[in-house]
């Protein structure tokens, strides 16, 4: 028997038809093996960034503090109530005034002397007054105290070299290099003792100078310590070098370490003229009558400060019709000194008062019998007058033998400097000499 098994049609159509699906079924479950992960990491990592940045609010801004600063100059008749009354009560400034008494009376307030106030948010804050060019006091005021300190002037120092020639006077040859009128005057102080800079300039004479330039907050403030000078008058030469010896005050010594302080200046008055000199035989040009002058006129403006030639103790401070506003110093038991016809006397100048060399008693004036502002001077040694521009002043101590080595040593140093031939600044002042003093 022939068996010819022949499967059914509809098996064969079905198994057909199932192949395709199968394909499918393998690509979705592919497709699902690739994207799921990528989209549960993308889910992940959503959730992820949400939970790490909530939102955070943002602090308020911290408001701006205003400083402000108000420089100005005390004026005439101010008091600590009128620069800060705004700002303190009048029990308040009673205190302040108690807690300075110490440190700085606040009643020494000066005319025409700088201060700074800095407030913050139009609240004080500090209070700089410049007490001298040196010192400042410091008030400021921290809850419900006071700070109150007496500092250094902060500035910054460069030292130059100064030199020039003598054409009419040391005032104009410094003023011609651009310097102040200020370093003509410190410098004619230095070599007072030695050099009448009203009777013994000469054309020709020459100056050259080491100096310190003072700067604040980066601008000028004038001068500070002059280290070392040299001045030649009519061919001599006049060395000073500046040096503390031990615990006295620093001062002017020349190269062999000899003080430049004497006794005596030279002058009362730094600038000038000689408008009538010693003699025994005058026309008087307001008696009209020939008398003895045994003084030294010096023509000056009015106003112009005069100056104690010595140490010493005001023994008469007065006016008479003839000599006006005068004073007479002793200066030890030989000598005096008289200042005739001033203008006005010096603050705090009385009799018994005693007053060092340098030290301003008066100013220039015309009062009594006089043809117009001027100083007449006199001195008398063992109560007999003498010429002034005449009197050897005896020199104070020399640098002491303990410091002298140390003195030579910085004074070479400092002369090797002074005479420097890179010169930063020169002068030669134009107009003519005034031979008048000669």
């Amino acid at each position: 028997m022939d068996f010819d098994f022949h499967p059914p049609k509809k098996a064969v159509s079905s198994h057909r038809r199932s192949t395709p699906s199968i394909r499918i079924w393998l690509l979705l479950v592919l497709v699902t093996l690739l994207f799921v992960p990528l989209f549960l990491r993308h889910s992940v990592t959503s959730t992820e960034a949400n939970m790490a940045a909530p939102e955070v609010p943002q602090p308020p801004p911290i408001p701006e503090i205003r400083k402000e600063i108000i420089k100005g100059t005390v004026a005439q008749g101010d008091t600590m109530t009128a620069l800060l009354g705004e700002f303190f009560t009048a029990a308040e400034i009673h205190e302040l005034n108690r807690q300075c008494k110490p440190i700085f009376p606040l009643t020494r307030l000066s005319a025409g002397q700088a201060y700074r106030l800095c407030l913050s948010d139009d609240v004080f804050e500090r209070f700089e007054y410049d007490i001298d060019r040196n010192e400042q006091l410091i008030i400021s005021r921290d809850a419900e105290n006071f700070s109150i300190e007496k500092i250094p002037i902060p500035y910054t120092t460069k030292t130059v070299r100064v030199s020039g020639i003598i054409e009419s006077s040391l005032f104009e040859a410094v003023t011609s290099t651009g310097e102040s009128d200020v370093l003509a005057m410190n410098l004619a102080d230095i070599f007072a003792w030695d050099i009448d800079f009203i009777l013994d300039i000469r054309k020709g004479d020459s100056f050259q100078v080491l100096v310190e330039k003072r700067y604040r907050e980066g601008q000028p403030a004038g001068y500070g310590r002059i280290l070392a000078a040299e001045f030649t008058n009519q061919g001599a030469s006049f060395q000073a070098i500046l040096y503390q010896d031990g615990d006295h005050r620093p001062d002017y010594y020349d190269a062999d370490g000899q003080s430049l302080r004497k006794a005596f200046l030279k002058a009362p008055l730094a600038f000038s003229r000689i408008s009538s000199g010693f003699t025994t035989r005058r026309f008087h040009p307001i008696t009209k009558t020939w008398k003895s002058h045994p003084a030294i006129d010096y023509a000056a403006s009015t106003g112009t400060p005069i100056k104690s030639v010595g140490d010493g103790v005001i023994i008469k401070k007065g006016y008479t019709r003839a000599n006006g506003n005068y004073i007479k110093i002793r200066h030890n038991s030989s000598y005096e000194t008289i200042y005739l016809h001033m203008n006005g006397f010096a603050k705090k100048i009385a009799n018994g008062k005693r007053v060092a060399q340098g030290q301003t008693i008066g100013y220039v004036g015309s009062t009594g019998l006089a043809t117009g502002p001027h100083l007449c001077f006199r001195m008398k040694k063992n109560g007999a007058p003498v010429n002034p521009t005449r009197v050897k002043a005896p020199a104070v101590k020399p640098v002491s033998s303990a410091n002298m080595a140390d003195f030579k040593s910085k004074a070479t140093t400092l002369i090797a400097q002074l005479t420097d031939q890179k010169t930063i600044k020169t002068a030669s002042a134009k107009s003519a000499i005034n031979n008048s003093s000669k």
